[in-house]
C-alpha cells in the first residue's frame, strides 16, 4: 500500500531563488555590460523600424480592438501606436523578432535575448507615463538597460547548460522567464510577488518549436517572442495582485516542469548570474540570417568576388561544400521546396545561394519575387553540409564560441577553389571593434526608412551618445520614436 503524499507547502525551488535574488539584489558594475546593451539598444530598436516595412509583420499590430488608445500606454516605435503594456509588448516583442536580424546567443539551446526588450520597453515606458500623470519622475534609460543586462543573463545562463529544442520546446520560454523576472522588478514586486511570478512562467504551457523545422516552418518564429515577452507582462502584473505561485513548480514528482517537459532533468549551470552574456552577446550586423549561417553567408560574398575576378558566375557552379558545426546541420541544413521567408531564413543553402548568385543578402531577398528565380534553386540543389568535429568543438567551447563555416566551390570545368573558411562573423566579440561602425550605420539607415530627415536628427542627438543617451527619460525618448505622418 503506497505511502500519502505530502502536502507540505516546499520552499521554492532552488533556480527560482536564484534568478529572484540576482534580479533584486546584483549590481552591474562592468563597463562592457553597460557599453554593449547601450548598442544592443539601438540595434534592436532599429531592427524593429525595419520590420515595419513588411506588411506581414504590421498586420499583426496594433490593440486587440481597433481604435483603442490607452491613457498613458506604451508607445511602440515607428508607429503611432499608445497601447496597454501587454499588447505594447506583442509589439515591440513581435517587430524586434521579424526579420531574425538581432542579436543572437548560441550556446546548447539558442536564442535571441534583445526579445526580451519588447516587455521591458513597454513595462518602463507605461510606468514613466503613469509616474509623470500623478506627479512623478518617470524612469531614467538606466533602468532599461539594466533591465536588457539581466534579461540577457538569465536567458543566455539558462541556455549555456539546457537544450529545450532537443525536447521539442521553443527557445522563446527562456524569454518569457527572464521577462517575468526583469519586468517584475520594474513593476515593484515583492521578492515573495517575484518569486510567484517566475514560478507561473514555469507552470504556463510551452511553445512547441515545430513552427521553426521543417515541414511546419512559418511566420509565427517571427512573432513568437513578442507573445512570449507579452505574456510575461501579463504575469507580473498577475503576481502583483498577490496571485499564488508555485514553488515547487520545476522538481514536484510527476507534475513538475522537469518530469513533464524535460524527460526528469535537472537544469545544469555552466556559471552564476551576472554580466557575461551581454558582454559575449552576438550582434547580427552583415545579413538578416539564421545566426548559424552568418559565417557562411560572409564567405559566400566574398566568394562571389572571386568569381567576378575569374569572368565566372554561379552559373559555372558543379557544386558548394559546405563545412560546418553540428547545430548549423540540425538548425539549417534544409532540402526540398521552401514554403515562406520563414521557411527561406532558416535554410543554409538559400542564405549562400543568394550571395552566389547576386553578391548581397538583405530581407527583400527572402521574398517570393527573389526565391522564385530559377537560379536560386538550381544552385541550392548544389550546395551539400558537412560536420567538422572541431568546428563542433569550437562552438562550446566558452573560450572560443565560434560559428565557423568554410565553402569549397568546384566547377564546371573542374577547378575547385581553395576553401574560405570564417570563424567569427563580424557581430562576434572577438571582431567588436570592426562591428561597432556598421552596427551604428545599420541603425541610421533603418532610422530611415521610418522617419523624416528632421525627426532622425533629433532621434540621433538623443540616442547616439552613451551619456546623452542615459540622461534620456524612457517617455521622452519613446516619443521620439512616436511616428509623424
Amino acid at each position: 500500500m503506497g505511502s500519502a503524499i505530502s502536502n507540505e507547502r516546499p520552499q521554492p525551488d532552488q533556480v527560482l531563488v536564484d534568478i529572484v535574488d540576482y534580479v533584486l539584489h546584483d549590481q552591474i558594475g562592468g563597463k562592457v555590460a553597460w557599453n554593449t546593451a547601450f548598442y544592443c539598444f539601438l540595434d534592436t530598436v532599429g531592427c524593429g523600424l525595419e520590420a515595419l516595412t513588411y506588411p506581414a509583420c504590421t498586420k499583426l499590430l496594433g490593440p486587440v480592438v481597433a481604435g483603442t488608445i490607452v491613457p498613458n500606454g506604451a508607445r511602440v516605435p515607428g508607429t503611432n501606436f499608445q497601447l496597454d503594456p501587454i499588447q505594447a509588448a506583442f509589439n515591440i516583442g513581435t517587430i524586434i523578432r521579424w526579420l531574425d536580424f538581432n542579436d543572437t546567443w548560441l550556446a546548447a539551446e539558442w536564442g535571441h535575448p534583445s526579445d526580451n526588450l519588447g516587455g521591458i520597453l513597454a513595462v518602463a515606458d507605461w510606468l514613466s507615463r503613469i509616474n509623470i500623470a500623478n506627479g512623478q519622475k518617470p524612469l531614467k534609460t538606466k533602468a532599461v538597460l539594466e533591465a536588457m543586462i539581466m534579461a540577457h543573463e538569465i536567458q543566455g545562463v539558462l541556455a549555456l547548460e539546457n537544450s529545450f529544442n532537443k525536447v521539442g520546446i521553443d527557445h522563446v520560454i527562456l524569454v518569457k522567464v527572464a521577462s517575468t523576472a526583469v519586468v517584475g522588478k520594474l513593476l515593484g514586486l515583492t521578492r515573495e510577488e517575484l518569486l510567484n511570478a517566475v514560478s507561473l512562467a514555469f507552470v504556463d504551457g510551452q511553445a512547441l518549436r515545430t513552427y521553426r523545422h521543417a515541414p511546419n516552418t512559418g511566420s509565427r518564429k517571427s512573432w513568437a517572442a513578442g507573445d512570449a515577452t507579452s505574456r510575461a507582462v501579463r504575469l507580473a502584473l498577475i503576481a502583483k495582485t498577490g496571485e499564488m505561485g508555485y514553488p515547487s513548480v520545476l522538481t514536484a514528482p510527476t507534475w513538475g516542469f522537469y518530469d513533464v517537459s524535460f524527460r526528469g532533468n535537472p537544469f545544469k549551470f555552466q556559471r552564476e548570474y551576472g554580466s557575461y552574456v551581454m558582454e559575449n552577446i552576438l550582434f547580427k550586423i552583415s545579413f538578416p540570417a539564421e545566426f548559424h549561417a552568418q559565417t557562411a553567408a560572409e564567405a559566400a560574398m566574398q566568394l562571389y568576388q572571386q568569381l567576378k575576378e575569374f569572368g565566372k558566375s554561379s552559373a559555372d557552379i558543379a557544386r558548394v561544400t559546405i563545412r560546418t558545426h553540428e547545430a548549423a546541420i540540425r538548425i539549417i541544413d534544409k532540402k526540398g521546396p521552401l514554403h515562406n521567408p520563414a521557411d527561406r531564413d532558416h535554410c543554409i543553402q538559400y542564405m549562400v545561394a543568394i550571395p552566389l548568385i547576386f553578391g548581397r543578402l538583405t530581407a527583400d531577398d527572402y521574398e517570393n519575387h527573389i526565391a522564385s528565380d530559377p537560379r536560386v534553386d538550381t544552385l541550392r540543389d548544389k550546395i551539400s553540409c558537412v560536420e567538422d568535429a572541431q568546428f563542433t568543438a569550437d562552438y562550446h567551447d566558452p573560450q572560443k564560441r565560434a560559428i565557423s563555416n568554410g565553402l569549397t566551390i568546384e566547377l564546371i570545368d573542374g577547378t575547385i577553389l581553395p576553401e574560405l573558411v570564417v570563424e567569427y562573423p563580424i557581430g562576434h566579440p572577438r571582431r567588436r571593434a570592426e562591428g561597432i561602425p556598421k552596427l551604428i550605420e545599420k541603425y541610421k539607415t533603418n532610422l530611415a526608412r521610418v522617419f523624416s530627415e528632421k525627426q532622425q536628427q533629433t532621434i540621433l542627438a538623443a540616442t547616439l551618445d552613451y551619456d546623452t543617451f542615459l540622461e534620456q527619460d524612457v517617455s521622452h525618448l519613446m516619443d521620439l520614436f512616436v511616428r509623424q505622418w
